[in-house]
């Protein structure tokens, strides 16, 4: 039995839809379907009435100092009123803020990292709390591939910020295991899987509520590996979401591939592995 989705993209609209492939669930990325009407809402609709609908999103920014964007939150809404997903997400990041007291409020347009310090996970308490409230659900909050990190001396592990969160606010984690990846190889860590299997095990049990999986791109020249989804999950990653899941059990997975789409073969071979693993997982425990 499949517990697998993939990312729904506009290039496998038709294929997807036509073949049926065995998934456990299709994600979209919220933003895309705000509209009131349109082709893309019409293929959401025919998606929803053949698998379990998960809404990711990208914009709400719940680390905004500046608070929760009012229309965004209002057309997320009216979209989940009318998918009725079996998940929602978002990202543990900011992307609003005031670049003077009382001056305009700016939009990033990026998932911007956020301090783990006791005031930054208060703003991201209120601001979940209030999400929550509007949708009338719990949503699941995932942690980002970071490039960049402050120094304050008050700052909280991650791992114990985002148990935190979830503890004070209702919400689940939706733990990106390559998320962890890219952000041990950037920090230089001597071994990079030990380093995600111990930030999997510095995780409360119960907490995770999905899993992401993506390849990475490190053929650059910048002396960073970056986050682009555009290729297939890596061996390590593999093997860090096989600790995940003796860790957690058996946890719903998503294969995120968004750029560099391959043909929709390669895409359900990767949620076909993913699977093999779950089932591999629950046979020996």
């Amino acid at each position: 039995m499949t517990s697998t989705g993939i990312g729904l993209r506009q290039a496998h609209y038709a294929e997807v839809l036509e073949s049926r492939p065995a998934l456990a669930f299709v994600e979209v990325h919220s933003e895309n379907f705000f509209a009131d009407g349109g082709a893309s809402l019409a293929v959401l609709d025919a998606a929803r009435r053949q698998y379990a609908v998960s809404l990711h999103g990208v914009g709400l920014g719940l680390g905004s100092a500046a608070g929760i964007d009012r229309w965004h939150l209002e057309r997320l809404a009216q979209l989940v009123e009318r998918v009725q997903p079996v998940r929602v997400s978002d990202h543990a990041s900011f992307a609003r803020a005031r670049a003077t007291e009382g001056g305009p409020l700016l939009h990033a347009n990026d998932l911007l990292p956020i301090a783990f310090t006791p005031a930054a996970l208060a703003i991201m308490v209120r601001n979940v709390s209030q999400v929550q409230e509007r949708l009338r659900r719990p949503i699941l909050v995932e942690n980002i591939a970071a490039y960049l990190a402050f120094d304050a001396p008050d700052r909280i592990a991650e791992t114990d910020f985002l148990a935190a969160l979830c503890a004070r606010s209702g919400c689940q984690l939706l733990l990106d295991v390559n998320n962890l990846m890219v952000n041990a190889i950037n920090a230089k860590a001597d071994d990079p899987l030990a380093a995600c299997c111990r930030a999997i095990d510095a995780l409360p049990a119960g907490i995770v509520g999905e899993i992401h999986l993506a390849g990475y791109n490190d053929t650059g020249d910048i002396g960073l590996v970056i986050d682009d989804h555009g290729s297939r999950v890596r061996e390590a990653v593999w093997q860090a979401y096989a600790h995940a899941l003796r860790r957690f059990g058996p946890t719903p997975t998503l294969i995120e591939w968004d750029t560099d789409l391959p043909a929709l073969e390669v895409l359900l071979g990767e949620a076909r592995h993913a699977d093999r693993l779950q089932q591999s997982e629950v046979a020996d425990a």
